[in-house]
């Protein structure tokens, strides 16, 4: 069901979403959360199409804010769609004229009550997402740096301007590398002394992979280009030979290890549908991403500390053992 509104407001807004929800026979709103998406009109298509999709997996009220500056008298026009793509709730607000710097005061009354907010940006991603109005509604901002113009800029931009809840899609996309490597690295290996990841020009993702190996592993590591697509490779050079994860064409990656014989593993491009509902799944501060683009922000060459966490983990180790072996010399 499509319901369009011309010149309307908020509460025409919440009631169309009433009555659709009547007709559809299901009064009970039944979300999850609230998912903001801050795009432009040429962009808006993909954006919904993919947040539909994956609010198959979470049901949510999908609130896609258009602005159309140029005019002289702000205007609100809406689109309602109930049941036509999904489970969820869809609206797109074109904003126009001066209401379009108040996207906020528009959004706020038409929130999913106490349920969690997030803000997506598929474009251009703002200097400090935390600080936008419609970013400061939300427990969860998600940018895409792939999409800037100067992705590896953005990416330190948004380093800078931190704060809990910020995520991107560059660091979405290498969860299934940093599964596969973490799960080679299970395995018994000699000592890591340095890491390159090989890429295409300008790939956020690369950079953050980069910085990722570099704080886990703590040592140097070297992001250098490649003709894609995407990453292509990252090498791990051991004393014993080296292990390489070697991904060509973007679709199956060979793992490569010293004495052993290579294997296969499926390992894709997602689209972005894949990516919104990964970074839905967790509404929590992630601050895994926090030290990688940190890291990244940083530099990737020279010496690195092992994590705070991983320091303190080892000292209190380190001080059971002593007190163990206190414990069995004052028994013998």
């Amino acid at each position: 069901m499509i319901i369009d509104l011309t010149n309307t407001n908020t509460r025409k807004i919440q009631d169309a979403l009433t009555a659709a929800r009547h007709r559809m026979g299901g009064p009970a709103t039944g979300k999850v959360l609230t998912l903001i998406i801050v795009t432009e009109e040429a962009a808006q298509y993909d954006a919904v199409r993919a947040s539909a999709e994956s609010a198959r997996e979470h049901p949510c009220r999908i609130l896609a804010v258009i602005a159309r500056g140029g005019a002289e008298e702000s205007r609100l026009d809406a689109e309602v769609r109930v049941g036509e793509t999904g489970p969820g709730e869809t609206v797109l607000l074109r904003l126009y004229g001066p209401l379009a710097e108040h996207a906020d005061a528009v959004v706020l009354p038409l929130l999913v009550p106490d349920t969690p907010v997030v803000t997506w940006w598929p474009g251009m991603a703002p200097r400090h997402p935390a600080a936008e109005p419609l970013g400061a509604l939300a427990q969860r901002r998600v940018t895409d740096a792939t999409s800037a113009a100067e992705p590896l800029d953005t990416l330190k931009q948004l380093a800078g301007a931190y704060s809990p809840g910020d995520t991107d899609f560059a660091w979405a996309r290498i969860t299934p590398w940093r599964s596969l490597l973490a799960a080679a690295l299970d395995q018994p290996h000699a000592d890591i002394t340095a890491v390159k990841v090989e890429a295409e020009p300008n790939n956020p993702s690369a950079a953050l992979l980069g910085g990722w190996l570099a704080v886990r592993l703590g040592v140097p590591c070297e992001v250098s280009a490649s003709y894609g697509p995407g990453i292509t490779a990252v090498r791990l050079s051991t004393k014993s030979g080296e292990i390489a994860v070697t991904r060509p064409d973007g679709r199956v990656a060979t793992l490569s290890r010293p004495d052993q014989p290579d294997r296969q593993v499926a390992l894709h491009r997602r689209p972005n549908a894949e990516l919104l509902a990964e970074e839905l799944r967790r509404l929590d501060p992630d601050e895994v991403y926090h030290e990688a683009v940190e890291r990244y922000a940083k530099g990737l060459d020279g010496p690195v500390k092992a994590p705070q966490r991983d320091a303190k983990a080892k000292a209190k180790a380190e001080a059971k053992a002593e007190a163990k072996t206190k414990t069995k010399v004052e028994e013998s």
